[in-house]
């Protein structure tokens, strides 16, 4: 859904700023995320079209019932 700050992604999913910086620093390493700085403001999104794939298909996955 766009981009995002580190306090915002915090909020969103109730965790400190530090352990989502944390988070995102590994998500960077792997080239699932991007960062877009705006003075000291840094704005996280998803990489591209493929890591949006990836995930909707991880969700739906988790989402279905076990047979």
């Amino acid at each position: 859904h766009g981009e995002r700050c580190v306090c915002d992604l915090a909020t969103l999913v109730g965790m400190s700023e530090s352990a989502i910086s944390h988070q995102l620093r590994l998500l960077r390493a792997a080239r699932l995320v991007r960062v877009r700085r705006a003075g000291r403001m840094a704005y996280y999104s998803l990489d591209d079209h493929h890591v949006v794939g990836l995930l909707y298909d991880t969700r739906k996955h988790v989402e279905e019932p076990r047979s």
